[in-house]
């Protein structure tokens, strides 16, 4: 195979565990999963479906936090090896471009990318149905409640990590109720973080595998490597007792990212541990967020389990894009450039 490299920053600090002899598959959990329990903070039930990054000297997490009362919101949290959380208690709060209150009903699912310098946050929020919304912080003291992107429904906003062609590029799976029918991931792009157009279809749910047969959703933003744009997402399979949320990985183009250019058949990471299979909702596996360094190829992904906690797993680039290319399948049209 072609030796691939990450295309970005190094980060030597992030969180690693080789290899087990006795893993399956291209990707492996660490050992001590979950690295965030229930009852976290005060006032705070559980913490899953939630995004980090590398600030500074440290690391600093977006949490999507059930509070005793059932309403999610975002919280922030800090860490210094990016595996033992510090919860903050209250959570973020919004403000407009003019320094106005402007908080959301409800927010989950947070994504948390930075593109040139500034950190956008990217969660599934309350606009008449269930819809996007978006925040940018430089500080992560003050944060900037943007207008929502698009209309609903719609969720699992997924920002890329920089501008293609200049612009702003998001990844959204409509819907007609913020859950199902609809099931496949699209593009949009804007110049300005205000305007969104170009929409692209990218990627089809189904295949010959049932796993992803109901809907797919993206996952954590797309890491740039040598082969194009890798991410993981989650796909969902319907059974007798409900839905089983399982994750995948594709291989996007880079200049025009509504081309699949390699999709894994098999799903990489499907609910097997406690953790995943129980829970407030069984059986759910669903990548939000990653950590890589550049130099040594190691990515860290960052999943919710079973709606109840955060687990971590492992993988290398090159493990990881070896597997896709050698478990490749062409979906539909999802190899055209998505307009039709």
């Amino acid at each position: 195979m072609t030796e691939v490299k990450i295309i970005g920053e190094n980060l030597p600090n992030m969180p690693w565990q080789n290899k087990p002899e006795s893993a399956v598959g291209p990707v492996w959990r660490h050992s001590d999963n979950p690295v965030i329990n229930r009852n976290p903070a005060k006032g705070i039930a559980r913490i899953f479906n939630s995004a980090v990054a590398a600030y500074e000297d440290r690391f600093v997490g977006v949490f999507r936090a059930e509070t005793i009362n059932g309403r999610p919101h975002l919280h922030m949290g800090w860490s210094d090896d990016a595996l033992n959380w510090k919860i903050e208690e209250e959570r973020i709060e919004f403000v407009n471009e003019k320094g106005q209150p402007f908080q959301p009903n409800y927010a989950y699912d947070p994504r948390l990318v930075k593109v040139e310098g500034t950190y956008y946050i990217i969660w599934c929020t309350d606009f008449y149905g269930a819809a996007i919304g978006v925040a940018k912080t430089d500080d992560f003291r003050t944060f900037v409640r943007l207008d929502n992107p698009f209309l609903p429904f719609n969720r699992n906003g997924v920002l890329f990590p920089r501008k293609i062609n200049d612009n702003f590029v998001m990844l959204s799976r409509p819907s007609d109720s913020g859950h199902t029918p609809f099931g496949d991931v699209f593009l949009s792009e804007s110049p300005d973080f205000v305007y969104w157009g170009k929409h692209r279809h990218v990627m089809t749910k189904g295949g010959q595998g049932w796993w992803q047969s109901v809907k797919i959703g993206g996952g954590p933003a797309p890491i740039e490597t040598t082969e194009g744009w890798l991410m993981f997402y989650h796909g969902v399979t319907g059974t007798c007792n409900g839905f089983v949320y399982s994750m995948g990985a594709v291989i996007l183009d880079l200049e025009e990212p509504s081309k699949v250019k390699y999709r894994s058949s098999t799903y990489v990471l499907t609910p097997e541990e406690w953790y995943e299979e129980r829970g407030f909702v069984n059986n759910v596996v669903f990548p939000c967020s990653t950590l890589f360094d550049a130099e040594s190829g190691r990515i860290a992904i960052y999943y919710g389990a079973a709606d109840t906690y955060v687990g971590v797993a492992y993988t290398t680039v090159q493990e990881i894009v070896d597997y896709v290319i050698e478990t490749n399948e062409v979906v539909a049209d999802d190899a055209e450039i998505g307009i039709i």
